[in-house]
């Protein structure tokens, strides 16, 4: 296996090709003879040993075959040996060859045949443009397309193929009614055209990765029953100048010819940015491509019956030229499905999958927010991977429990052991997180707590919304900021000395608080302004700062006195509930996990924190129906734990 590969690598086809440039031509075009110095040429010549000699003025060089052997320093040269002479020497060679056996040898030089000297110049460039052929043919994926750089490499998909349908998407119910438009427009052209409706030109697909873009694209193919052609954003641009734009061209070219038809363009982003960010001035290659495509797109007229269908996952970055009604006249976002979007898909992938019959999808489904069908998909093939290797006939839902932390956490770490205080740390850590979402009135039932290692966590607390949410409110967003500060407050009242475990936690409340000031307008002393640029802006790295330093530092300000509020909300939850701390970390300690209702057990007698009433008092500290927030230095000299 190795040894194929080691013969399928250009580079060793380049080292081959020079070495027989190096060993194989002088062999074939130059003497192959012993060379010896001038001096023992003469000695030959006059000793009466040669029985041949040649004199090739050309390259000054003579040719002699002796009769016996000749041995220099005990190195025998064998019975051909040649050497070269100097100009000022020419006359003298001539003489010793006249005078070595007269009439049998000739001084005339001999002249070199003109072919065999023009191919021993002519060969190596052959040898070079043959090796630099090869490199061009394995970069192009096979010999008989090494002048197709312009060729489009997108796969063809024709209706003979297995096909994919509507039937075989699911948890996108609006993004399939948009597309059944389409399929329409391709099968029946003329009843649009017959009332003065244009046949979109391009479809954009656009929403997270995994949500079934490229599924959606070719359901629509496969109900229309035309040519599908596949190309990814990527596969346009290559290292020549005007090879992108030259696919472009082939690509709807092809398309035409077989139209109706549908050309897909997997992540467009790729070839699709927003012009004058390249180099030289925004003319670089991939700019020449984007041009080229804005050009073929409008080259559509209305009876082409061919239509563009893209997919991304970044829109915001797209050129704004792209975006225009008469190039993607649909826009369809793709998000991740809801709780019965979540059901469908997994009816979808269970089939084939032998289930146990006690296994209730909608609850899977209830457990996985926010997942998409890709990792939905994941989840119950790690969970048929689980089910094989217990040696079990039947997917239950322990195996489905499972295979849910190892697509949300990673997998479960069983040789990495902890001593008894880590342990300990750990349970009142996750237990300080639970106890805090539980105690908040705005926060997500907890579903399970865990100590046991888990990806890069020595543990973690599911909490999971009873319904999908599509925006959240600042009373939310404080609960969420205090059940993430739970776990810290918690290694701070029982061991007064928080550990690094918490940098996660804090990390995420200061994210939380930071947007709720700069982007969401939720700060009575910032006002609903937003400070922060766009989010295409923050990734690629150009946003800049358009306000005072005042202002930034009283962001800063903002945020800490909301972390602080967060803290303090903790720190009232545990206070108040500590004894249901103890009993929920020795629980842990025990039993290592704590599914819903061993939870809700425990928590029987909890107190909940009354409602926030206010935002802010007079004095522009946060306040709420229970006090003022505190300092962690007041918070100290006022505890006596």
């Amino acid at each position: 296996m190795k040894t194929k590969k080691l013969f399928n690598s250009w580079i060793m086809w380049v080292v081959l090709g020079v070495l027989a440039v190096v060993l194989f031509l002088p062999m074939v075009f130059g003497n192959s003879s012993a060379k010896v110095d001038t001096s023992v040429g003469l000695q030959q010549l006059t000793s009466g040993n040669v029985t041949e000699a040649k004199m090739f003025d050309s390259d000054q060089r003579v040719d002699l075959k002796l009769r016996d052997s000749l041995k220099i320093d005990g190195v025998d040269k064998g019975n051909s040996v040649s050497f070269y002479y100097s100009t000022a020497r020419a006359q003298q060679v001539a003489n010793a060859i006249t005078k070595a056996e007269p009439g049998k040898f000739t001084d005339q030089p001999v002249q070199s045949n003109w072919l065999l000297s023009m191919l021993g110049v002519i060969i190596p460039f052959l040898l070079i443009a043959a090796i630099f052929w090869f490199i061009l043919a394995r970069s192009q994926g096979g010999g008989s397309k090494v002048m197709q750089f312009g060729k489009s490499k997108a796969k063809l998909i024709t209706k003979d193929m297995p096909q994919v349908t509507f039937k075989d998407v699911a948890g996108a119910d609006e993004a399939v009614e948009e597309l059944h438009e389409i399929k329409e427009f391709l099968q029946e052209p003329a009843k649009f055209q017959a009332v003065g409706a244009k046949i979109p030109k391009g479809v954009l697909l656009y929403g997270p990765p995994g949500t079934g873009k490229t599924l959606l694209a070719k359901a629509v193919a496969g109900e229309a029953q035309v040519p599908f052609y596949s190309i990814s954003g990527s596969d346009f641009v290559e290292m020549f100048v005007g090879v992108g734009a030259s696919r472009v061209r082939d690509l709807f070219e092809q398309a035409k010819n077989n139209s109706p038809a549908i050309i897909f363009v997997d992540e467009i982003d790729a070839v699709g940015r927003h012009r004058g960010a390249g180099i030289g001035g925004g003319n670089d290659e991939r700019e020449q491509t984007l041009n080229q495509l804005l050009v073929e797109m409008d080259g559509f007229d209305a009876t082409t019956n061919v239509i563009l269908i893209a997919a991304t996952n970044r829109p915001d970055v797209l050129d704004p030229a792209l975006l225009r009604p008469g190039r993607f006249d649909r826009q369809i976002p793709v998000e991740a499905p809801d709780l019965k979007g979540r059901e469908d898909i997994l009816k979808v992938h269970v089939k084939g999958k032998p289930m146990d019959a006690t296994v209730d999808l909608n609850a899977v489904a209830k457990k996985t927010p926010g997942y998409t069908g890709a990792d939905l998909a994941n989840v119950l093939n790690e969970a048929a991977l689980l089910t094989a290797r217990s040696n079990a006939n039947l997917i239950d839902d322990r195996a489905l429990d499972e295979a849910i932390d190892r697509v949300m956490a990673g997998p479960q770490k069983r040789t990495r052991l902890m001593d008894e205080h880590e342990r300990k740390v750990t349970a009142y850590h996750e237990g300080g997180h639970a106890l805090v979402a539980a105690a908040m009135n705005q926060t997500a039932p907890v579903t399970k707590i865990t100590i046991l290692p888990r990806g890069r966590a020595l543990g973690y607390t599911m909490v999971v919304p009873e319904s999908d949410k599509y925006s959240v409110t600042r009373n939310e967003l404080l609960d969420q900021m205090a059940y993430a500060m739970g776990g810290r407050v918690a290694e701070e009242i029982v061991f007064h000395d928080p550990s690094t475990g918490a940098s996660n936690d804090i990390e995420k409340a200061t994210s939380t608080a930071r947007k709720m000031v700069t982007e969401y307008g939720m700060s009575e002393k910032v006002g609903a302004v937003r400070l922060a640029g766009s989010a295409a802006e923050q990734q690629m790295g150009g946003a800049q700062r358009e306000f005072s330093d005042e202002m930034a530092h009283l962001v800063d300000q903002e945020v800490r006195e909301l972390i602080e509020q967060a803290h303090n909300d903790a720190y009232q939850a545990l206070m108040t509930n500590r004894h249901v701390l103890d009993r929920l970390a020795l629980a842990l300690l025990e039993r290592e996990t704590l599914n819903q209702k061993e939870i809700a057990e425990i928590f029987s007698d909890l107190q909940k924190r009354e409602v926030r009433d206010v935002w802010l008092s007079n004095e522009g500290r946060p306040v709420h129906s229970d006090g003022p927030v505190l300092s962690p230095k007041e918070r100290a000299a006022s505890s006596t734990d």
